[in-house]
């Protein structure tokens, strides 16, 4: 009976992995529509506080209150560094680097989320994690170099880009501990809310640059809000409490495949052949990595 149970709670967990993975694939090409408009501190506020109103409708409907107290720093670091400074470092690093280097840059953060997960949350190195990493980080890699567009880096642009990468690990380090103590819906909304605050300084940019924005970039910014943030955050969260953040993060380079095909039916992007084959090579790696809980 608790194998069964156990068996239904993966595959919860990996269908909820799944939406995120699709959603934060998706989020990539709406920024590529709403960073011609909106600068990155004031797309961030933007993203941030559509998805604050969505989380905080969720909880009013299902009644969910505040987090236990326990669960309040880990939320309120996640909240600082994934949703505040993850999320503006990303916008504007990708203004300063080719989408290639970019790929590659931040296919540094599930390594490092393994790494800390292994020595700082516990949970060891299992050795199909590891071999599913160096397979995904070097598809991620050829997805990158076969992107690059040469000489569009800059220095502070590949800064910003570790900055994202690093943060984004350091949250997950918060947030795994504060997911004991409240659900994966109060940890995801007031996350959202604390980067919310954090990113107010740029509330004149979002008002000036809202109001001459096209249409169009105003609905990639309430769609990043909406759904690549309020929905894909919580399912995120909801499967990071039911397996090993090193899997979590081994999990995201799903994402640059999709990027790769998604771009191709939306933008018209056509992707070589090295990219289909990064592509490859990462969902071979997150295949075998995802093999740890069954072993």
């Amino acid at each position: 009976m608790e194998h069964i149970v156990e068996a239904r709670t993966n595959r919860r967990a990996m269908v909820a992995a799944g939406v995120t993975v699709v959603l934060w694939a998706s989020a990539f090409v709406a920024i590529r529509v709403a960073v011609k408009d909106y600068s990155p501190g004031a797309l961030a506020l933007g993203r941030l506080l559509a998805g604050s109103v969505a989380l905080g409708v969720i909880l009013l409907v299902r009644r969910e209150g505040l987090p236990p107290r326990q669960a309040w720093p880990g939320i309120a670091v996640s909240g600082v560094l994934w949703f505040g400074v993850y999320m503006v470092a990303l916008n504007w690093g990708e203004q300063e680097v080719d989408a290639g280097t970019a790929a590659m840059l931040l296919g540094l953060g599930p390594v490092l989320i393994a790494l800390l997960g292994g020595w700082w949350l516990k949970e060891g190195f299992p050795r199909p994690l590891l071999i599913g990493m160096v397979v995904s980080f070097a598809g991620a890699a050829v997805v990158g170099v076969s992107m690059s567009e040469g000489g569009a880096s800059s220095l502070l642009g590949v800064g910003l880009c570790v900055l994202a990468a690093v943060s984004w690990a350091v949250a997950i380090m918060a947030q795994k501990p504060a997911l004991r103590h409240a659900s994966a819906l109060q940890v995801t909304a007031f996350g959202c809310i604390v980067g919310t605050i954090a990113c107010l300084p740029f509330a004149g940019q979002l008002i000036t640059e809202a109001a001459r924005a096209p249409l169009s970039s105003t609905l990639n910014l309430l769609y990043l809000g909406i759904f690549p943030t309020a929905v894909a955050f919580t399912t995120w969260a909801y499967a990071l409490a039911r397996t090993s953040a090193g899997q979590m993060g081994a999990t995201t380079y799903a994402v640059p495949a999709l990027v790769v095909v998604m771009a191709w039916l939306t933008l018209g992007e056509v992707p070589g052949w090295l990219t289909f084959a990064g592509g490859a090579l990462c969902l071979v790696g997150v295949a075998i990595s995802r093999r740890t809980r069954a072993r």
